[in-house]
Order: structure tokens, then C-alpha cells, then sequence
């Protein structure tokens, strides 16, 4: 079996660790969004693709979901004696290791989806990681009340800010100019399911779509998407925000319909939002409530098992 999930990151690469049990014989392939890369001290930072690899590769900071188990925190302590900037964006010791390499790679002029695959040989993560674009997009968001002329990068809205201003929109810059990275369209038309793990609507899932070439390909296949809004928050993070910025409520029933039948096929619901498989907004859509809390590998496992179910009685 093939399938081929869009990720975004902490949410995505959680529910990945469940589906590579679910469908131990399965070729996944993970899409991942690169809109919230960054350059940082001279080094692209790659949040999105790094916590799919570290979750996966056994490296990941369990309590906090980002960034490298055990680390330490020498080389900020020395860039801030600098005064260095910015001070807001936490690197760990063994985290700068990995973008100093990358971005060596990158000045070598190897693509980003090369530069990836290069890294993921170390981590082994038991997918096929391939960025969504290997050209540049940056998503952007314009602040509320501010004028256009007033933007700043989604990271800095997100760490420093902690989405606190309103975002009057949320911009995925050059992604109109971007092409999808080699193998991206192809792993979408090969699948027999795609799936949309518990990633933001918006700046995950929504920035890989972005990219021309990749919804409609998306659309043409069979495919089931976990709500990441239970009982009308978000599990993890600011989506709230990002989804009062594009004019959606913050319900797994307003999430489905945002994507809509054009492009999912199922979703899934938590029990606490089961009347959502009665909402006429989610009208062509398949909804399924069950239990969508992430507390442990084994619940992760049932999710991602229901998931793949799903999609396959829907193909």
C-alpha cells in the first residue's frame, strides 16, 4: 500500500509515529511543509521537516514535541554574550548541528528535497521525507490594524508574539512561483490514500496547497483528514488564531468544511464533536467520530489505524 500524508509539524509527525505502526508494510511518503522555514544566524532553519525526522528518527524532545532530546544550550548562551539576534528563536547545541549542515548542503547548491534526503540517511526515520517545494516560500503574516506595509515572518508572529496581535492575513509568500519538489506530485497520483494528519489547517496543511500543482492532484485521490480541533480548541498551539485570520470558526465542523468535498473525502472528529456528522456544511463528506487524543502511542496508533480504515472504504 501507498500512502501519502501532508504534514505540517509537532501534530503530524506524532500521528506518523502511530500510522508507521498501524501499517507497518505500508510506503508512506510525508509531504512537508516548508513555509515556516527560517533563516536564523545565517542557517535555514527547517522547523516543519526537522520535527517529522528527529519524532521519527528517535531524537525528539518528548516533553516539549520540538527540538533534540537531551540538549543543551551553550551556543545561545555565547550569541547572546554577543548580543546576537534574535534572542526569541531557542536553537539547542545538537539542533545548530543539523541546520550548519543542511545549510553547508544548501550553499554546495544541492535542492532542499536532496539536502533532506541526505539528512534523513543519519535518522532513518522509516518514511520518504520530501519537502513540499526545494524553491523558496515564506509564510508571511500581515498584522491586524498595522497597514499592509506592516508584516512580519510567521515564526516571529508565533515565538516572539505568541499570535497575541491579530493576524489580518496570513500570506504564503513565492508559493505562487514555486513548483512542488521532485516526487511530490508523483507520490500524490501513486497513492492509494492521502491523509491530512492533525496539522493547522492554515499554515500547514494550507501552504502545501498552495503550491499550484499540488491541491489539484490532492483532490483527485481519496482522501481522509483528522480534525485538529477538539471540543472547539486546538490540541496544540495557536490555530485559533490562524484560522480567525481566514475568516473560520474554531470547530472541527468549520475546519472540514473550510477543506470541503472538493478535496477530502472523510473526516474524522473527536466524540466531543460528533454532531458535526450532522452539520449540512460537512454535506458529501464521510464524518466519523472517535477518541482523537494523541496521549500515547497506543491511542495514536488506533487514530491513525481508523484513518487509513476510513480511506480505504472510501477509495
Amino acid at each position: 500500500m501507498r500512502i501519502t500524508v501532508l504534514a505540517g509539524g509537532v501534530g503530524a509527525a506524532r500521528f506518523l509515529r502511530g500510522l508507521r505502526r498501524a501499517a507497518p508494510e505500508a510506503e508512506i511518503t510525508v509531504i512537508g511543509n516548508t513555509g515556516d522555514d527560517i533563516t536564523l544566524f545565517g542557517l535555514r532553519v527547517c522547523p516543519d521537516l526537522d520535527t517529522v525526522m528527529y519524532t521519527l528518527g528517535g531524537g525528539i524532545n518528548e516533553e516539549q514535541g520540538w527540538g533534540r532530546d537531551a540538549e543543551t544550550h551553550r551556543i545561545r548562551a555565547e550569541l547572546a554574550a554577543y548580543e546576537a539576534s534574535p534572542d526569541w528563536f531557542t536553537l539547542g547545541d545538537k539542533d545548530f548541528a543539523t541546520h550548519i549542515r543542511r545549510s553547508q548542503l544548501l550553499a554546495d547548491g544541492q535542492p532542499l528535497s536532496a539536502v533532506t534526503a541526505a539528512l534523513c540517511r543519519r535518522w532513518q526515520p522509516g518514511v520518504r521525507l520530501l519537502p513540499m517545494s526545494d524553491d523558496p516560500v515564506e509564510t508571511h503574516v500581515v498584522l491586524a490594524g498595522s497597514g499592509e506595509e506592516h508584516v512580519v515572518h510567521f515564526q516571529e508572529w508565533w515565538v516572539r508574539m505568541h499570535a497575541a496581535t491579530p493576524a489580518a492575513q496570513i500570506v504564503a509568500s513565492g508559493a505562487e512561483r514555486a513548483r512542488p519538489a521532485p516526487g511530490v506530485l508523483e507520490a500524490i497520483e501513486a497513492a492509494d490514500v492521502v491523509l491530512f494528519p492533525p496539522s493547522n489547517p492554515v499554515v500547514s496543511i494550507g501552504t502545501i496547497l498552495a503550491v499550484p500543482g499540488i491541491r489539484a492532484a490532492v483532490a483527485a485521490k481519496a482522501v481522509v483528514g483528522v480534525s485538529p480541533i477538539i471540543g472547539g480548541s486546538p490540541v496544540r498551539g495557536m490555530a485559533d488564531a490562524c484560522l480567525a485570520a481566514i475568516g473560520v470558526d474554531t470547530s472541527a465542523a468549520a475546519v472540514g468544511a473550510h477543506y470541503g468535498p472538493e478535496l477530502i473525502d472523510g473526516w474524522l472528529v473527536d466524540d466531543q464533536d460528533k454532531a458535526a456528522a450532522d452539520d449540512p456544511a460537512l454535506a458529501g463528506i464521510e464524518v466519523r467520530a472517535l477518541p482523537l487524543l494523541m496521549r500515547d502511542l497506543p491511542a495514536t496508533t488506533a487514530i491513525a489505524r481508523a484513518t487509513l480504515d476510513l480511506a480505504l472504504e472510501l477509495t
